[in-house]
């Protein structure tokens, strides 16, 4: 991992302080607030320039694993969320929604790093990358509107509307990228050069926009710091419950060491700057919502950190070289 990686959770807040300084010391709201989207858009068109689709293939020998990531991340998770919010935040509604969309966008991106740091299965992880992105583009939508009940008061259409502009776009972007690169430079330079150039941009982006989106909402944050202590809780629990019921699927499907570390790891990152990207384009005028979701990986990659030591394949004590 690079340092930035390493310590994400300082810089995100890092970035959150240095924007609520600014927005309180100055006159910036206004501008800031146009850079949030357009920052967000372009970290996403970064992220989705290193997917490729064509990992799929890689699931065939882990299908038993696939499937219960499958389950685990778009039937179980969203039930559990919807209990969370409604049981923890119910007197909260923005914060709810954050947690709603936080919660129910598994992650495509960092849970790679940590697989590998647990030497997972980098095949299985990798290919359920592109369909987990997939999968939440078309259901993210249904979940809001049928978990967040009154809570989520947006129309259809400009959730919709929302989902197309910081899903699609980017990714419509990032193929064309793809595309271009291997015709004009070859594959060879997109993998080696384009993508690990786009990898590096992507951190950098997202503390852009949470420097913005706080200098933003800077006095939104001062006047609610009591509520998004609320979010602590139902978060907690998420990642108690979350990685606990990936290691009982584990167990009842007998899965071996490598697959059984992807599904924990597929099963507790969320996708905190999708979720994010949505709140501000869905809810521009409640931006709570927006910033209830930069808690999320400020207690996410801690666990998972954590949990990449906990569940760690260990070498054979008769391998060779241990």
């Amino acid at each position: 991992m690079s340092t930035s990686e390493k310590f994400q959770s300082v810089f995100v807040a890092t970035a959150a302080l240095g924007g609520l300084g600014l927005g309180l010391l100055l006159p910036v709201g206004g501008a800031a607030g146009h850079l949030v989207l357009p920052a967000l858009m372009l970290m996403l068109t970064a992220v989705f320039v290193q997917v490729d689709a064509g990992q799929v293939r890689e699931a065939r020998s882990a299908r038993s694993a696939v499937a219960a990531g499958l389950v685990l991340n778009f039937v179980f998770t969203p039930l559990l969320a919807g209990a969370l919010g409604a049981g923890l935040l119910g007197d909260s509604p923005d914060l709810r929604i954050g947690l709603l969309l936080l919660l129910v966008t598994p992650c495509t991106d960092w849970y790679l790093v940590f697989t590998g740091l647990a030497r997972g299965h980098m095949g299985m992880a990798a290919a359920v990358l592109p369909v987990n992105l997939v999968l939440q583009l078309l259901l993210l939508p249904v979940y809001v509107l049928l978990l967040g009940g009154d809570a989520a008061m947006v129309d259809t259409g400009t959730l919709v509307e929302a989902v197309l502009l910081v899903l699609v776009v980017p990714l419509v972007l990032a193929v064309a990228a793809r595309w271009a690169a291997r015709r004009w430079r070859g594959a060879a330079w997109r993998d080696g050069v384009m993508a690990p150039r786009a990898s590096r941009a992507v951190l950098p982006l997202l503390y852009a926009a949470v420097l913005a989106m706080f200098a933003w909402q800077a006095r939104t944050v001062a006047s609610h710091l009591g509520d998004l202590a609320g979010l602590v809780p139902p978060l907690v629990l998420f990642f108690v419950v979350a990685p606990s019921a990936a290691l009982l699927a584990s167990r009842l499907l007998r899965l071996p060491p490598e697959q059984r570390v992807t599904l924990v790891m597929t099963t507790a990152a969320r996708n905190s700057p999708i979720a994010l990207a949505i709140a501000v384009a869905a809810f521009p005028d409640r931006p709570l919502v927006a910033v209830a979701l930069v808690a999320g990986p400020l207690l996410e990659l801690p666990v998972l950190a954590l949990l990449s030591q906990l569940v760690r394949v260990r070498p054979r004590a008769d391998a060779p070289g241990t």
